[in-house]
């Protein structure tokens, strides 16, 4: 029996994998893995000695006629040899009748999985099958068998590697946030110290405008008096301009006192984005902290973009101010960004595109409520913020990846600031973010924050 099937079994071949250390995005090519492919013509027997002689070899890729049919381990087959008569009713029998009994799911993955991903998958197994090797098709639709113990190992230096890698990053952002900190602190004090010479300008203004006033009343009540004026003083006036400055010298107060006040909010608006949270969170004008933001990033705008505001009556809401000061900042950038790209690119290809409107974020804020979860529950109630703009909008695709980053954990070595927008929102305020986006129609952000 030996002789007569032994042409239809190849020698079990154990590839190397590679030879590069394992990453976090390392998939399963760079494993070792057993290729052993057996017709199921064969007899069990010859299948035993295969097991006898490679005691490492997992289990054989079970052919019919050269496709694919399955996959039978070597515990498998132990569990029915050592069974009452197993040896004599399936020993010399062709493994076809034996793959019947011995049948069990198997796991299928493609050569490209991650190796933590495939963990995850043969994690999720039912306790009997935790052990089975997993078979691993290549772009090539041939098979192999990955034993369980490799995959173990590949993926405990994974999560070790994992493991350092958050540890850096963690020390990192440990630094990184002492660093902000420590700039915050610093930008506080500059504009503290800006705000005491605009003080005293802003405070004298008033005083300056009225001295002004009644300078020029004394002197008309001159010109009144001294009427005809000499020559000296008809030469000086001419020479000064004084027509000219007398109707120019209100203008020009009111210009410093409008620079002044632009001055004072725009330090202000700095002060309030550079502020240090407290502990816990207090009651803040969230639209104060909004049109903050919006001063500080008229630069960026340069008179390109407009910007519409939707207010609703709002309260005081808790919250970390600093914080929520950033995730407006970054999702405004992002919109900026959208708008600002989508414009250079209508100047170098008008053709492509049918937009004739001017580039807009739209802010509206408003009060919502949801319906509770619990029977006899009231209603909750949010406060929701909506950045619109009516940019390019994104791809179903797009959106999707966005909303993975944000919901999943990711194992990257970047932070984006959408990211750290949505940790702050729903780890720190316990909110949500919702992205809505179609091509053509924009892209609009949605922050809620729970009222209490």
């Amino acid at each position: 029996m030996s002789q007569e099937f032994s042409s239809l079994i190849s020698p079990p071949f154990l590839s190397q994998g590679s030879d590069r250390d394992l990453g976090l995005d390392s998939t399963l090519q760079e494993l070792s893995m057993y290729n052993f492919q057996v017709e199921v013509s064969c007899s069990a027997i010859e299948v035993a000695r295969f097991f006898e002689r490679y005691p490492l070899l997992p289990g054989a890729i079970l052919l019919e006629q050269g496709k694919f049919i399955g996959m039978i381990s070597r515990r498998r087959l132990l569990e029915f040899w050592i069974r009452p008569y197993g040896q004599e009713l399936f020993l010399h029998q062709p493994l076809t009748i034996l793959y019947s009994y011995a049948r069990t799911e198997i796991l299928q993955l493609a050569d490209t999985t991650p190796v933590l991903t495939a963990m995850q998958l043969s994690l999720r197994r039912s306790p009997e099958l935790s052990s089975e090797p997993l078979v691993v098709q290549t772009a090539s639709d041939s098979y192999s068998l990955l034993d369980m113990h490799e995959l173990n190992l590949a993926s405990w230096q994974i999560r070790g590697i994992e493991t350092q890698v958050r540890y850096e990053r963690s020390q990192a952002q440990m630094i990184q946030n002492d660093k902000m900190a420590s700039l915050g602190r610093l930008v506080d004090g500059v504009a503290h110290e800006i705000l005491d010479p605009v003080g005293f300008i802003w405070g004298n203004l008033t005083y300056v405008s009225n001295y002004s006033q009644d300078l020029l009343k004394l002197i008309g009540a001159y010109e009144q008096e001294l009427s005809p004026a000499s020559e000296n003083i008809t030469y000086l006036k001419d020479e000064i301009e004084f027509d000219f400055l007398e109707q120019d010298l209100s203008k020009a107060m009111s210009s410093i006192r409008t620079g002044a006040e632009r001055l004072k909010k725009l330090v202000t608006s700095l002060q309030n984005f550079c502020h240090i949270d407290e502990v816990y969170p207090r009651p803040t004008d969230l639209h104060a902290c909004i049109d903050s933001i919006v001063l500080l990033i008229n630069s960026r705008i340069k008179g390109e973009i407009e910007i519409v505001k939707h207010y609703g009556h709002l309260p005081p809401v808790y919250c970390f101010m600093g914080q929520l000061s950033q995730v407006f900042m970054n999702i405004l950038s992002e919109a900026i960004d959208t708008l600002l790209n989508e414009t250079v690119r209508q100047q170098f290809h008008p053709e492509t595109t049918n937009n004739s409107d001017k580039p807009q974020i739209e802010i509206t804020t408003k009060i919502i409520s949801k319906p509770a979860t619990k029977q006899d529950a009231p209603d909750s109630r949010w406060v929701s913020i909506c950045i619109a703009d009516n940019g390019p909008g994104m791809s179903e695709e797009l959106k999707q990846q966005i909303i993975e980053s944000l919901s999943v954990e990711k194992r990257s070595d970047k932070t984006t600031s959408l990211s750290v927008s949505y940790r702050i929102i729903t780890a720190r305020h316990g909110g949500k973010l919702n992205l809505r986006s179609q091509l053509g129609t924009g892209t609009e952000y949605e922050i809620l924050l729970p009222l209490l």
